[in-house]
C-alpha cells in the first residue's frame, strides 16, 4: 500500500506526504488509539519503508553486497554465482528457517520481506494470514506489500507485545527497546529518534 493510498482510505488529501493530518487520520482508519503509540509505530514504519516508499525488501545485491551483509551464507565465489539474482539470493538466505522449505523449495523469495515492517518468512505469513482471515495469502503473499502493508506492522506490533512499550513514552531508552524489537539491532537508531520526535511534536485529534 502506497502512503498515497493509506491517505486515501484515511480519508484524508492523497498527496504522499506524511504531515500532521495524515499521522492522526491514518491512526485513527489502523485502529490506533493513543498518539505515543502512534509516534512509535509510525516512526518505525517510516523508517523501516525509506519514508513510506518501499514496501517490498529489494534483495538485488552485488557479490560485495552479498559478502558484506550475508557473509555467512556465500563464500566468495557463491556470492558471485548469486550476485544481481534478488530470486536465487532470497531462496538461499532464507532457506530452512521460520517455517520455509530448502532453497529449491523457492519459499524464501515467495515469503521474502514484505509490508511496512517487511513480514518475512512462511511461518509469519501463515500466522498473518490468520490474522487477516485471508488463508489466499499463502498462496499469493503479494498483498502483503500492498493492501496488507499497514495491517501486517499492527499484527507485528500485536504479536510481540509492542504496545506496551510504547506505553512508557518516546525517551531515547523507551525508542532503543522498541527498534531492537523490530530490528532486531539498533541500525538507524538516530533517524528513528529523529522521526519519534517529529512525530511527538504533532499535535494529537484524538
Amino acid at each position: 500500500m502506497s502512503l498515497k493510498k493509506l491517505q486515501e482510505l484515511s480519508g484524508v488529501e492523497p498527496d504522499g506526504r506524511f504531515g500532521e493530518n495524515t499521522f492522526n487520520a491514518a491512526a485513527k482508519y489502523l485502529g490506533i488509539k493513543t498518539k505515543v503509540r502512534a509516534v512509535h509505530f509510525f516512526a518505525q514504519c517510516a523508517h523501516e519503508t525509506g519514508d513510506f516508499t518501499v514496501f517490498e525488501e529489494n534483495l538485488n545485491y552485488s557479490a560485495s553486497g552479498l559478502r558484506s551483509v550475508f557473509s555467512k551464507y556465500f563464500t566468495a565465489d557463491q556470492a558471485n554465482q548469486y550476485a544481481r539474482n534478488p530470486e536465487r539470493i532470497a531462496n538461499r538466505v532464507y532457506a530452512n528457517r521460520m517455517g520455509n522449505g530448502d532453497e529449491i523449495s523457492g519459499d524464501g523469495y515467495l515469503f521474502r520481506g514484505r509490508g511496512a515492517l517487511q513480514l518475512t518468512g512462511r511461518n509469519n505469513y501463515q500466522l498473518f494470514s490468520a490474522y487477516v482471515n485471508d488463508e489466499n495469502i499463502l498462496k499469493d503473499p503479494i498483498p502483503v506489500a500492498n493492501e496488507y502493508s499497514f495491517k501486517s506492522a499492527m499484527y507485528f506490533f500485536d504479536k510481540n507485545k509492542l504496545w506496551a512499550k510504547c506505553d512508557l513514552g518516546t525517551d531515547f531508552n523507551v525508542v532503543k527497546i522498541v527498534t531492537r524489537a523490530v530490528n532486531g539491532g539498533l541500525n538507524g537508531l538516530d533517524h528513528r529518534l529523529q522521526l519519534t520526535s517529529k512525530y511527538q511534536g504533532y499535535k494529537w485529534h484524538g
